[in-house]
């Protein structure tokens, strides 16, 4: 069905076929099909012959997401000789849900698609009440959580229960969506046991009162970086390196006092095991137990014959527990430095910078060059981390502020400025939005890495949006978001 052959005639169908395999989370069987697909299409020009505004937006969107340089110029039939969006788009539901998903690919330059957002979304809220069923689930979960933004797997789990709606499905297909779901959902759940023991084994919830148990939500992390089945061991080694960052991140935080954590920073700067005997008793297990992970990850990937990059994130980790240490100076003495100074050094401690190398770790496909593109922290990155940032600073900053603490993005933004908290976090907010479009842009063709790569950046950045949507924690309280969407991707299979 995908490689049939692609005239002007069939491709509307093809495309509308593409979207409900990358939907339905199947995608990745086909990607060599799609992609001779995708671009057949768009070298044939295929979106120039089309006037629906369903079918132009969805093939935008798509052209975007899979790297293709369109031009967001094709909305500009969609509007009138004032430069407004037609009338006759507002009763079209469909139209409007598409062009809204194709918005959230825009980049810098594209006003167009700025407009198209709030047009789109305001008109989207008026209609909700009045549509079908199926489509008013659509349109509501849209408005909630886009799909450009939203996890591949949690997206997926949705759009199976939409397309079983479908009196058009193909029964086949619908089958072959349940039972794939199913069966990765079992091999994450063996990945999250073998975790589970891990942690257990380090014991660390006994020996370390003040650290936060979320062993399920650091794997959960994985899961939205790659869920698919090849990269089962590199889901394992970054929940590790996620849960140990955690460990050292509360113990900045919260409970070293400063002599410690100069003395704990230092030891890890030296990276050397007779550095224990400097430390107090509760930093020697985390030490050992931060050297042993590192000694692990440098045997199974020698035993995968392929190249290690285990220094590069160990680079990356001196330069986060460096960067947590200048944190802990600042709000022991009191300091609020200028936000561009706070900046800098955040973007290190919102973990990116770490996590990104380290996803690499059980790749196949990672080489010295990609290990080495990563740690000179590329564009994509750097907005992808300046988006973690920011989002996590509006999202904590009421439970910060209680904890006394002061040294915050929005509480240096707001004295630097002089704002409000509504307004520093409207204009933090804005950072991010730009960021999305920076990163956005980065991914268009020509391209300094492969797409496997690039997504590992992309997916990281697509946690941030659905962890700590509505401004809220859902890392360090999962109940405010991630509880629900936890359930559906490793706990509760999908009905057959």
């Amino acid at each position: 069905m995908i490689i049939s052959s692609t005239t002007s005639n069939d491709s509307i169908e093809k495309i509308h076929f593409i979207d409900t395999l990358e939907r339905l989370g199947i995608s990745y069987h086909f990607e060599e099909e799609i992609e001779d697909q995708l671009s057949n299409m768009f070298d044939l020009n295929v979106i120039h012959e089309e006037e629906d505004l369903y079918n132009i937006a969805l093939y935008f969107r798509l052209f975007r997401q899979h790297g293709y340089p369109i031009s967001s110029d094709h909305f500009n039939q969609f509007k009138d000789n004032n430069e407004k969006f037609k009338e006759t788009l507002f009763k079209d539901a469909k139209g409007l849900l598409s062009l809204y998903e194709a918005a959230h690919v825009r980049k810098h330059g594209d006003d167009i698609l700025e407009e198209a957002l709030i047009f789109a979304t305001s008109h989207l809220e008026k209609i909700t009440p009045t549509l079908d069923s199926t489509l008013e689930k659509q349109v509501r979960h849209a408005l909630m959580q886009s799909l450009h933004r939203g996890i591949p797997r949690a997206e997926a789990h949705f759009n199976i229960s939409i397309y079983e709606e479908c009196g058009s499905r193909n029964e086949k297909l619908l089958r072959l969506a349940k039972l794939d779901y199913n069966l990765l959902q079992m091999l994450h759940k063996e990945e999250l046991r073998e975790l589970t023991q891990w942690w257990k084994d380090l014991d660390f919830a006994s020996k370390l009162s003040y650290v936060r148990d979320r062993m399920v939500e650091c794997f959960f992390w994985t899961v939205g970086v790659y869920f698919e089945p090849q990269y089962s061991r590199a889901r394992v080694m970054l929940a590790k390196c996620i849960a140990m960052i955690s460990v050292i991140d509360d113990t900045y935080d919260s409970y070293g006092t400063l002599n410690e954590l100069v003395v704990f920073t230092e030891a890890v700067e030296r990276w050397d095991v007779s550095e224990v005997d400097r430390l107090p008793n509760y930093m020697k297990t985390i030490y050992r137990s931060l050297l042993d992970l590192f000694k692990e990850y440098e045997r199974e990937i020698k035993e995968q014959n392929k190249f290690s990059g285990v220094y590069c994130v160990k680079e990356a980790m001196k330069e986060i527990v460096r960067s947590y240490c200048i944190e802990a100076e600042w709000f022991i003495e009191g300091k609020i430095p200028s936000f561009k100074e706070y900046l800098s050094n955040a973007l290190v401690t919102g973990t990116y910078y770490l996590l990104a190398p380290a996803s690499l770790l059980g790749m196949r496909s990672a080489s010295k060059e990609t290990f080495n593109w990563m740690m000179n922290k590329p564009k994509i990155l750097v907005a992808s981390a300046a988006i973690g940032r920011v989002i996590d600073d509006i999202a904590t900053y009421k439970i910060e502020k209680e904890k006394g603490q002061l040294v915050t993005g929005i509480e240096c933004y707001m004295q630097e400025n002089n704002l409000s908290v509504e307004e520093a976090s409207a204009e933090l907010s804005e950072i991010a939005e730009n960021a999305w479009k920076d990163l956005n842009k980065e991914c268009i063709k020509p391209t300094y890495m492969p797409s496997e790569i690039l997504m590992r950046i992309v997916n990281l950045t697509r946690l941030i949006d659905v962890v700590y949507k509505n401004n809220q924690d859902g890392y360090s309280n999962p109940k405010n978001n991630v509880k629900s969407v936890i359930e559906a991707l490793l706990v509760n299979p999908i009905n057959m």
